[in-house]
């Protein structure tokens, strides 16, 4: 009987850079893992001494709540795409990272407290901050019913699924794109509760990303369901019901 042992995994981490996957494994990847503490803690600790009065009120700001539940949406769309039907075809790499690097634009744009962009476009207040996080909340909502929709058809990539079904059910019925509805309605929420340009500014860019994606996806559907996806474009609204 062969008494051998699996080889035991060992940590690694992987990252993307120009369109290529790059993998660290062993104790090239605990050092980058550990240098990368390093440089975080190093930089809040020079913030916390150098100017210790936007550092208390940095780490007081209600826009971690909304940070937070970022996490939460990324960690569930991490775990429903390993759920996801394999793709008969999709959108290209390169199309697919020119939408990533938008949405990551957007996300900087949304938190990062940008010196030229710090005026107020709301007032500062609690009620500015409940309303935002509501708004966020909501549209979480919305997005996590309209995956359970789709079921197996969803993607964070433009794609058509082996066996693609058109659903027309829940937010589908009024709605042909309400998971990209709720995206841009998180940013909205992040942007509430910062009150400030820079929110805005990510809306915008997130705006323009889900659009170019709506396009696409629209040109994507009508070829795999023909004259049955044109009917229900005909008769439900792209992201906004009863105004886009």
């Amino acid at each position: 009987m062969d008494e051998s042992k699996p080889a035991a995994k060992r940590f690694g981490i992987g990252f993307k850079l120009a369109g290529r996957v790059y993998m660290l494994g062993g104790g090239a990847a605990v050092a980058l893992a550990l240098g990368l503490l390093a440089l975080i803690v190093g930089g809040a600790v020079w913030f916390a001494m150098a100017k210790p009065a936007a550092f208390r009120a940095t780490v007081t700001s209600p826009l971690w709540i909304s940070f937070a539940l970022w996490i939460v949406m990324m960690a569930y769309w991490s775990a429903a795409a390993r759920q996801s039907a394999p793709a008969k075809r999709a959108e290209s790499q390169a199309s697919r990272s020119r939408h990533q690097l938008l949405l990551n634009l957007a996300l900087l744009l949304a938190f990062l407290p940008i010196p030229f962009l710090r005026r107020r476009w709301l007032p500062d207040s609690v009620w500015t901050v409940v309303v935002g996080l509501a708004v966020q909340l909501g549209a979480m909502g919305l997005d996590v019913w309209a995956m359970r929709c789709l079921g197996r058809n969803w993607s964070g990539a433009v794609t058509i699924k082996v066996d693609h079904q058109l659903v027309k059910r829940g937010p589908y019925r009024l709605v042909r794109h309400p998971i990209y509805t709720a995206m841009i309605g998180m940013y909205v929420g992040t942007s509430i509760v910062s009150g400030e340009l820079h929110g805005l500014a990510g809306v915008v860019v997130a705006a323009l990303a889900y659009w170019r994606k709506t396009r696409m996806e629209e040109r994507g559907l009508i070829e795999a369901f023909g004259q049955a996806y044109v009917d229900y474009s005909r008769e439900s609204w792209a992201l906004i019901p009863w105004v886009l």
